[in-house]
């Protein structure tokens, strides 16, 4: 009879599984008795999960929003003591994406757009990015001018975050964000672009795309 493997176990062995640049993992847990689904959801509460039938999903995040590697093990270590046995798998991974070190911060923001792009893999359907301005004076100036991708504010940054979709969904188009940085370089803007997340072939079906949540709100 094979030995039941405890969830912290599975989890330190994903853990293992992940890249060096891993930022975020999707996660399902399937238990292996529905009366245990109720109460492994309510005991996984902190990480947000989702339920359906004997399946779980939540998320962990190595940096930024998300519920911690650490905060996860002691999650499913709840489980463990109360003897709810189940499956742990990845559904998903997100890897950060390698900024180029000749343009970070550096040159037009236009150039440093196209830069990011040619780093991605040819697959990438959905960005979350960001501009970070060198001075808080072109705040106002800039949002106008980046007005088409939809510019956010985040933090005491003066900067915006915005999306981005290559074919269809919820964001600006590349070419469309690329003009709008050169309007920006037009008028001496200067800045640094950054991509924080990218998801590759994503085929939504009656939605306007996937969703990331940021401090925990949708963006």
């Amino acid at each position: 009879m094979l030995r039941l493997v405890a969830l912290v176990e599975q989890w330190k062995g994903i853990q293992e599984q992940l890249p060096d640049g891993w930022t975020e993992v999707r996660l399902r847990l399937t238990v292996d008795f529905t009366l245990h689904a109720e109460r492994a959801a309510g005991l996984l509460g902190p990480a947000n999960p989702g339920r359906r039938g004997k399946a779980i999903s939540f998320r962990a995040a190595h940096r930024g929003d998300g519920s911690s590697p650490e905060l996860v093990r002691r999650l499913v270590a709840r489980l463990d003591r109360e003897r709810i046995s189940g499956r742990l798998q990845i559904v998903s991974v997100q890897e950060a994406v390698a900024e180029p070190e000749a343009l970070r911060g550096r040159g037009p923001l236009a150039v440093q757009w196209e830069a990011q792009l040619t780093a991605l893999p040819d697959d990438w359907s959905d960005l979350w990015a960001e501009v970070e301005l060198a001075s808080s004076d072109h705040l106002e100036r800039g949002a106008l001018l980046l007005a088409p991708v939809n510019p956010a504010r985040f933090g005491d940054k003066p900067g915006f975050r915005f999306r981005v979709a290559r074919q269809y969904g919820y964001g600006a188009s590349p070419q469309m964000t690329k003009r709008c940085f050169e309007r920006l370089d037009a008028e001496s803007i200067a800045g640094s672009v950054r991509i924080l997340h990218a998801l590759s072939d994503t085929r939504p079906v009656g939605t306007q795309g996937p969703v990331w949540y940021v401090g925990g709100r949708v963006v």
